[in-house]
């Protein structure tokens, strides 16, 4: 963009000797500053309009250069069009000045609002005792680079404990629903004895939430959540699914969907339908990964609108370590969507190391 007005200058200069004399190609330089002001600053722009009217008084008064007998320096149509370039350039600044002030303030947003996901979703620790941890994070948000999907993984007396959640909803409505879920998970995480415990705990945090906001604002925050332990000495993964999509169990056996045998209510919805949260027992060897998403993924279309196949793509590069997993999954998503991701995405892959690898 900054080489257009240059560009278009040439292709002025091309045109102008072959063209007739009644059709002046040199009145296209009236638009040069508004080409130049998709890309310049004002302090540009303004010379760029100085340019242009100097230009056009050359091409019409110089008869070698703009291919006539006779120079039209002072002919009352090109007065007409310097007069035209002048004001257009005066425009053109405006619309630069109003460009650059909005650039400006995109980029502050775009700052706060890294700044406000590195607090909310912060990073989890590559390593959290026998467990290898990586995530992955996509904001269909392009501009604020923050949406309603939520992920956190706690070190604890009682193992590695995993959340991956979708607050129903998008903007900030949604990224304080996630603040209050993650704030009680990282509490409950280190009281609770178990997982079932962990999401009462949470389904009360954010029933006292909704108590302190008018009408039915948080009532309405539903959220999606699957909790995953990772106990230190036990080869099992433990899993209560709250109307979350199944992880997958990546394993000697292949690729598994782990189904809740009994799914449990989205959180903030305990109170209509109860809070009795099953929890699920799975192997989980040393060498095995479990991989937690959002339905950001399986919600991805390609041109045909079919959905994304999650567990039948990831066959073929499952035994790549979690870092290279995720990241070959973003390039997977993006291929298939053709780099059009229209809702956000969150992903968390746990490796169990395997015993003789536990002390390096």
């Amino acid at each position: 963009m900054r080489w257009l007005p240059a560009i278009y200058v040439a292709a002025v200069l091309v045109l102008e000797p072959v063209t007739p004399v009644q059709w002046p190609v040199s009145f296209l330089l009236i638009a040069l500053p508004v080409v130049a002001a998709f890309a310049h600053s004002p302090a540009v722009v303004a010379g760029i309009t100085i340019f242009a009217v100097t230009f056009e008084g050359v091409l019409a008064g110089t008869p070698c250069c703009a291919g006539r007998s006779v120079g039209y320096l002072w002919e009352r149509h090109y007065v007409a069009v310097y007069v035209s370039t002048a004001l257009v350039g005066a425009l053109g600044t405006i619309l630069a000045a109003h460009r650059t002030r909005r650039e400006r303030t995109l980029a502050t947003v775009r700052s706060v609002a890294e700044t406000a996901q590195r607090v909310l979703l912060r990073p989890v620790p590559h390593r959290l005792g026998p467990v290898i941890v990586e995530s992955l994070y996509l904001s269909a948000a392009a501009e604020a680079r923050i949406g309603g999907d939520l992920f956190e993984a706690v070190p604890t007396s009682h193992g590695v404990r995993l959340l991956i959640g979708d607050v129903r909803g998008k903007g900030l409505f949604a990224v304080e629903t996630a603040a209050t879920m993650l704030g009680a998970f990282r509490e409950a995480a280190h009281e609770e004895p178990d997982l079932a415990g962990v999401a009462r705990r949470i389904e009360r945090s954010m029933n006292r939430r909704a108590a302190q906001l008018p009408g039915s604002d948080m009532e309405e925050r539903f959220v999606t959540a699957v909790f995953a332990e990772i106990p230190d000495r036990e080869p099992v993964v433990r899993i209560v699914n709250c109307g979350h999509p199944p992880p997958l169990l990546i394993g000697r056996d292949g690729v598994t969907e782990l189904d809740p045998t009994d799914p449990a209510p989205l959180i903030n919805l305990g109170g209509l339908l109860g809070d009795e949260y099953h929890i699920d027992v799975e192997s989980f060897h040393p060498g095995d990964q479990l991989l937690l998403y959002t339905d950001g993924v399986t919600e991805t279309r390609d041109r045909t609108g079919a959905f994304y196949p999650l567990t039948e793509r990831i066959r073929s590069w499952a035994a790549l370590p979690p870092r290279e997993l995720l990241d070959h999954l973003h390039q997977d998503l993006l291929a298939y969507s053709d780099a059009r991701l229209d809702d956000d995405t969150a992903a968390l892959a746990a490796y169990r190391l395997p015993e003789e690898t536990r002390d390096c």
